[in-house]
């Protein structure tokens, strides 16, 4: 199964950045591929977790797929993490952190790991997914300058 991780220092709140990647709302704005996202439900699970199910929309060129993903946030300890539901994956999870740096700072860890249904899709649209989800980190830290300033 393709996978891809990353960690990156930013000069944002950890936080911040969790608030940010939470506003999945706002992800065809600034989101690499994605072109639609739609919450089905979202339910408050107390202590700062919280629980939606979404669909996005992700397009390039001629190829437009949607998936469905229960998303769970967890505030307390800074931490996203997205299952697949239904779509043209076989398999798909991903998972955010958000490590204290200091007060102005933290580190974003971004773990993804999918596999496509279709040996085919996966082969025409695998390599346009491995090139997104290297700019993933950069495009949240781009948005982070735009709504909470540029960073020092």
């Amino acid at each position: 199964m393709p996978s891809f991780r990353n960690s990156r220092l930013v000069a944002h709140k950890a936080e911040n950045m969790f608030a940010l990647v939470a506003d999945v709302e706002h992800y065809p704005r600034f989101v690499p591929l994605c072109q639609a996202l739609e919450v089905r439900g979202r339910r408050d699970l107390g202590e700062g977790k919280e629980v939606l199910i979404a669909d996005m929309t992700v397009a390039y060129k001629v190829f437009k797929e949607t998936f469905t993903s229960r998303v769970e946030m967890d505030k307390a300890s800074l931490k996203i993490n997205v299952e697949y539901l239904d779509g043209p994956f076989k398999h798909l999870k991903n998972i955010w952190e958000f490590v204290v740096e200091d007060d102005k700072a933290c580190h974003v860890n971004f773990y993804i790991d999918y596999e496509f249904k279709s040996r085919t899709l996966g082969a025409m649209m695998g390599a346009m997914f491995d090139k997104a989800f290297k700019k993933f980190s950069q495009a949240f830290e781009m948005r982070a300058n735009e709504v909470y300033g540029p960073s020092i």
